[in-house]
């Protein structure tokens, strides 16, 4: 019974009788399909024809209580993920803006290439690589600060683990895709150079 809060393991309960407990109130759970309105009313007159002097209560769903209790955590989780979504982004357009760069400098040299035989589908999957290379350098060190991280804020975590696989892959799944949609845009552009214009101003 997590009976002081959802993210902590349950403990042993005793059930004695409310003669013998501390006067600390009590609750009133009830299971039905009825809407809350309609029952508020006949729950109260049960409830006044035992005790007419029963006063009036507060009636709320289990989510409700349940909703308020997570709702700090809920608050930390979208925070992180909305940090998380702007990280990815910024790495999206560095990653796009090296890889482009790095084409711009190297027009003349894939012209030439070109020039001498080299296919469309080579100098994209050149540039591609390239792209892959320094994305997957960058996740190796990242997965290793995450590592680091995890392990510092697990008390924050709920029903995970600091170093989960399945989030682990699926976050180096992700930018590896996001890398790669980022360096094809470069990587097409590159696969169209004019040789004969890249000869010209050779």
């Amino acid at each position: 019974m997590h009976e002081s809060s959802a993210e902590y393991a349950s403990s042993p309960e005793a059930y004695i009788p409310v003669t013998q407990a501390e006067p600390e109130g009590a609750e009133l759970v009830v299971r039905t399909k009825v809407p809350q309105d309609g029952l508020a009313a006949s729950v109260m007159s049960a409830l006044r024809s035992i005790n007419p002097g029963q006063p009036a209560t507060e009636f709320r769903p289990i989510q409700q209580i349940v909703d308020h209790a997570i709702s700090p955590r809920r608050f930390f989780v979208l925070l992180v993920a909305a940090f998380a979504a702007v990280g990815l982004i910024l790495a999206s357009l560095g990653i796009y803006g090296v890889i482009s760069y790095s084409v711009t400098r190297q027009t003349q040299e894939i012209g030439l290439r070109m020039a001498l035989g080299a296919t469309m589908a080579r100098v994209q999957f050149d540039v591609l690589v390239r792209t892959l290379r320094l994305a997957l350098l960058g996740i190796a060190t990242g997965v290793l600060a995450s590592f680091v991280v995890a392990k510092g804020i697990s008390s924050l975590l709920f029903a995970t683990q600091p170093a989960d696989p399945a989030t682990f892959a699926g976050m180096i799944a992700l930018l590896a895709g996001v890398a790669f949609v980022a360096g094809y845009i470069p990587a097409r552009r590159a696969s169209r150079v004019n040789p004969m214009i890249a000869l010209r101003n050779n």
